[in-house]
């Protein structure tokens, strides 16, 4: 991983829709450029935030999964 996310968001223990709806709110602080980290153990979240991203024209730098956990790199880019 080359990227040093700007921001760091955990999301463990938190069910859908909380992961997508915090996720929103951190990349809508960001500028454009920056880089959020993700990290989520709700199922959902994969596709919820995959799907997230794509929406808001963002880019998903890396996805991660160890055991139940999920790590996401995205990239503000506008």
């Amino acid at each position: 991983m080359t990227d040093k996310p700007d921001r760091v968001l955990d999301c463990l223990g938190l069910y859908c829709p909380e992961p997508v709806f915090r996720t929103r709110l951190a990349l809508d602080e960001m500028e454009v450029g920056e880089v959020l980290e993700v990290t989520a153990d709700d199922p959902a979240a994969e596709e919820d935030i995959k799907r997230l991203v794509r929406r808001l024209g963002h880019e998903i730098i890396s996805f991660e999964t160890n055991d139940d956990e999920m790590k996401f790199l995205i990239r503000k880019l506008k």
